[in-house]
């Protein structure tokens, strides 16, 4: 491209170069001969003036100094009859002079041999007196005309040249530029979401560079987020597997237990572990948009079942407690996973009886997931360890923020995490 670019530039130049040599090398020519005919003719009138009177007066006349300053002209007086009587010329007259010698014009110029000669009559009334001849060498003009065109010709070279390194000079300030915006574009094909491009100065080109960043920027987070959450889904979905391997684990130590009552559970075990693949395939999808009434009723008697499929076999209790809550508008699906994840972790890292209360916050709804374990003092629930914890309550987070809700450690002890959900208009 570089090398496209130069040579197109170089072209360009040269055409127009040479669209513009060509008219000026004729004006130059046309200037010259111009020139040439006016110095003849100024020295051929001035003669003329001097020798008139002598020419007149029948007398051999002296030809006046030239006033020529390369000395190249020369001036020569000839009779009517032709002969030369003074100056440098041909011994006879030649068809310039001999035509001048009509007197039917003032000028005659043409060309005699090498030379450009032009003649001017002399006369008295009218009666030719006689005929100034005034020549220069061809050689002479055509050498001025030359040595013009070499040095347009030159200048024409010194001009093609400098647009040539004008034109490697821009075309590495254009083309750097568009090379480092493909090797950005090869970072990104390859996966590296971090790489940028610099930026270059021409509005264009940053315009499109910036864009390009832009785009890496939006692909990084939302591949980003992608893993992240399938990460933290993965992690998720321990839950229901738990329950359903504690309900299992219970029915093998009672061999005595009626069996269906342990198949029943399982099958409720397994709905809810469809159920929570359900909502984390549709959160990963969902976009923004407006959402129904939560049936907070219908939730909370999902969690009830699944807290006592979890807390039954280590003995404990789960209790539900309702104090005028008011409607929100929110994804049911968000709002279980986040009451899922809580729950495990009183399962896991509480003791005692599980409580949550959902109540009237103003203008939200709360619900207060709280368990009788031990104080958690100033540690960060929401940290991840290298173990894994806190895998779960960041994706809680993270679900109740998309929601526009908020998900907080309200109290350390006992351990309450509070839901805070935005209410619903009336």
């Amino acid at each position: 491209m570089r090398r496209r670019i130069t040579s197109l530039t170089v072209l360009a130049a040269l055409v127009a170069t040479l669209l513009f040599a060509l008219p000026l090398g004729f004006a130059v020519w046309q200037y010259y001969h111009d020139d040439a005919k006016g110095d003849l003719e100024r020295a051929a009138d001035t003669a003329a003036l001097a020798v008139s009177h002598e020419l007149n007066a029948g007398l051999t006349p002296d030809v006046p100094p030239s006033e020529d300053e390369d000395g190249d002209v020369a001036v020569a007086i000839y009779l009517p009859d032709g002969r030369r009587v003074a100056g440098r010329g041909p011994a006879a007259a030649g068809p310039v002079e001999q035509q001048a010698a009509k007197a039917t014009v003032d000028v005659v110029i043409g060309r005699e041999g090498n030379e450009m000669a032009l003649a001017v009559p002399v006369v008295s009334g009218s009666r030719l007196t006689g005929v100034v001849r005034a020549a220069r060498p061809l050689s002479q003009l055509r050498l001025q005309i030359i040595l013009t065109w070499v040095g347009m010709t030159g200048l024409a070279v010194v001009t093609t040249g400098v647009s040539w390194l004008l034109a490697r000079r821009f075309t590495k300030r254009l083309v750097q530029p568009l090379e480092e915006l493909a090797a950005t574009a090869e970072r990104l094909g390859d996966g590296d979401f971090t790489a940028r491009s610099p930026r270059a100065g021409i509005p264009e080109i940053d315009q499109v560079g910036e864009t390009l960043d832009a785009t890496a920027a939006r692909i990084g987070s939302t591949l980003e987020r992608e893993r992240a959450f399938s990460a933290e889904a993965s992690h998720q979905l321990r839950t229901p597997l738990t329950g359903l391997r504690l309900q299992l684990e219970a029915a093998l130590e009672t061999p005595a237990a009626d069996p269906y009552a342990a198949i029943r559970a399982g099958i409720a075990s397994a709905d809810r572990l469809e159920r929570t693949i359900e909502d984390l395939l549709a959160l990963g999808r969902e976009r923004r948009a407006p959402r129904a009434e939560l049936d907070l009723g219908t939730l909370l008697d999902e969690v009830r079942q699944a807290g006592e499929a979890l807390l039954a076999p280590q003995g404990r209790a789960i209790r539900i407690l309702r104090e005028d809550p008011p409607p929100a508008r929110v994804a049911a699906a968000a709002v279980r996973q986040v009451l899922g994840v809580l729950l495990d972790n009183a399962v896991t890292h509480g003791h005692g009886t599980v409580t949550i209360l959902a109540r009237d916050a103003g203008d939200a709804l709360a619900i207060d997931v709280a368990d009788e374990g031990p104080d958690l003092g100033e540690k960060d629930p929401f940290a991840t360890t290298p173990t894994g914890d806190g895998i779960g309550l960041r994706l809680a987070r993270g679900l109740a923020e998309a929601e526009g809700g908020r998900l907080r450690l309200s109290r350390p002890d006992p351990p309450t995490f509070t839901l805070l959900l935005p209410a619903a208009p009336p």
